[in-house]
């Protein structure tokens, strides 16, 4: 990529860096989106032992960008995000990503579409890192930073996204245990 196109790139990708999600961290300080997918790509390195036959690299790829729309609509929580808002931020997306250098457009399009289908098993390790990050999060954050609903979408939420692999539901059933620890719950 040539050098101004990267920094316009760049310009765009360091909203996100401003962009707070519904997270809040350890100190209490709104996460932002940045951080997010920092943290879910941290994950998906530390995790290549347990996928050796997976293309993590392409993981990786997948939590760098899967964000991006929110550079141009901001994050809306997963509870609160409706369809009409899921169009609108991957309108703005792809309107963006088209004005990249042909290759770059191609590769994140293909890696978009793939996201999306949640076929194979790279998109479904990313989709469930996705899940898990917000709830390892939320466990990480103080609870008076938790709405009501949050109690119980911490105790249920993702269970679907990692049904497919063994490691991540037993990453999933300690994340919940950590939940359950934190509101009181545990046994």
């Amino acid at each position: 990529m040539k050098a101004r196109k990267l920094l316009e790139a760049l310009n765009v990708a360091e909203r996100l860096k401003d962009t707070t999600r519904h997270c809040y961290t350890k100190n209490g300080r709104h996460e932002s989106v940045a951080e997010h997918s920092w943290m879910m790509t941290l994950m998906a390195f530390f995790m290549k032992d347990e996928f050796p036959e997976v293309d993590m690299d392409k993981v990786i790829k997948m939590c760098i960008i899967h964000d991006l729309g929110e550079a141009f609509t901001g994050d809306i929580p997963t509870f609160d995000k409706t369809s009409a808002d899921e169009q609108a931020e991957e309108k703005e997306l792809y309107n963006w990503v088209k004005t990249l250098p042909g290759n770059y457009t191609a590769e994140m399009i293909s890696l978009y579409d793939e996201m999306e289908g949640r076929e194979t098993i790279e998109a479904k390790i990313y989709k469930a890192i996705d899940c898990l990050e917000a709830l390892i999060q939320h466990n990480i954050s103080d609870l008076s930073t938790w709405i009501p609903k949050e109690y119980e979408l911490n105790k249920t939420y993702a269970d679907d996204k990692v049904a497919f692999s063994e490691y991540l539901k037993e990453l999933r059933e300690e994340v919940r245990k950590d939940t359950l620890k934190k509101i009181g719950e545990y046994e």
